[in-house]
């Protein structure tokens, strides 16, 4: 393993998602100051998962033609740059702008640092992609709470100054990141590339992003609703956030391991058994009394979030003409179609509660448990 080589990525990974979680907490700021409805709120944060998430497969494809470094460099630049200024936006308009070029930034590094983890990790694929992850998995855990105390220090006219945490990194990774290799799809055309990088092997394809798309969607509501229901319940701010803390450390400890398991064991058992437990793990955060309730939302998360990088990385070595592309559907396009149907969770909310909407949602990664069966399992 190139390990400079996989730190750098990670810093990538790090200080873009650290940016890029600014937003939500700040949501009741940006209402105060630009006195926002519920519906330009909703507008707002549409437009950022759209942006961050649903349109990395088109980069990815561009990442996999073109031998640059414009897509890693120049997505945190943007992230970096319109994340901080939203902080000083003249309106809602220019807030809406300032918030859609940091997410195009965001959609910009992903899938082109997550395919070029695989070219960098030697024999340990798994837990260099896994290193990899924890780098965006701790940002977002790291960047709301820095956040929301540095604007409630310093007021929200001071977020730009938070820039100079970006152009640090910047500065180093312009002289140790190497452009990613490309996978020589450039004269295909993009038909012609689809079919060189996926069509042989959709029928997996199809399974995994299937898997990741519920995984998604259990933790998007879990994460979405769960300190709602504990407000609910009379719980202090702290004792939700501490909750979400436990639930989100727990997926990245939990995704190391996980990451080098698979360079021993391959991907499928790992797939079955972690899902499989879930499902129990979920239901008892749901159910326990107290400060248990962080105990079991450190094993939750742990057990839920394991598979992430697990995804990216069995995408990139079913399909490696289009390491760049299998990571954006992976990371990007599944973790954005999970977070669009939330709102069916809410919906169900209004309608029966939050607490036995959120049983059955705990239910949903035994669905996944037939379509891991149903994945080959690759040669390590």
């Amino acid at each position: 393993m190139n390990l400079k080589v996989i730190l750098a990525l990670t810093l990538v990974h790090f200080s873009g998602d650290f940016f890029s979680s600014f937003i939500n907490p700040l949501l009741p700021v940006f209402v105060e100051k630009y006195s926002l409805t519920l519906t330009q709120v909703g507008i707002l944060t549409g437009i950022s998962r759209v942006l961050a998430f649903v349109v990395q497969p088109c980069v990815g494809y561009f990442a996999d033609r073109y031998r640059t470094r414009v897509f890693v460099l120049g997505g945190l630049i943007l992230v970096a740059l319109f994340i901080p200024a939203s902080g000083v936006a003249f309106g809602y308009l220019s807030l809406l702008v300032f918030v859609g070029l940091g997410s195009i930034g965001s959609s910009m590094f992903h899938p082109t640092c997550a395919g070029m983890i695989p070219d960098y990790s030697g024999y340990k694929p798994g837990l260099a992609m896994s290193i990899f992850n924890t780098g965006g998995t701790l940002a977002f855990g790291v960047g709301p709470i820095f956040i929301t105390w540095f604007v409630g220090r310093y007021g929200l006219h001071a977020m730009p100054w938070t820039m100079l945490f970006g152009a640090a990194a910047l500065v180093y990774l312009v002289r140790v990141l190497p452009p990613p290799r490309g996978e020589g799809l450039r004269s295909l055309g993009f038909w012609g590339s689809i079919r060189d990088a996926f069509g042989e092997v959709w029928r997996p394809l199809s399974f995994l992003w299937l898997i990741m798309v519920l995984r998604s969607f259990t933790g998007q509501s879990i994460f979405s609703f769960a300190p709602i229901l504990l407000a609910e319940r009379g719980n202090s701010l702290v004792y939700v956030g501490a909750m979400v803390s436990f639930f989100t450390v727990g997926g990245a400890v939990s995704g190391i391991v996980a990451g080098h398991l698979s360079d021993r064991m391959g991907f499928r058992k790992i797939f079955i058994v972690t899902h499989a437990l879930s499902t129990p793990a979920l239901l008892l955060m749901l159910y326990v009394p107290g400060t248990w309730v962080h105990v079991t939302a450190l094993f939750a998360g742990m057990l839920l979030l394991a598979t992430l990088p697990l995804g990216v990385l069995m995408a990139q070595e079913l399909a490696p003409r289009g390491k760049s592309m299998g990571s954006s559907l992976m990371m990007g396009l599944a973790f954005g179609t999970g977070g669009m149907l939330t709102p069916v969770t809410g919906k169900m909310a209004d309608m029966y509660g939050i607490h036995p909407v959120l049983v059955g949602v705990s239910f949903v990664p035994l669905i996944t448990i037939a379509l891991a069966a149903a994945l080959p399992e690759l040669k390590r």
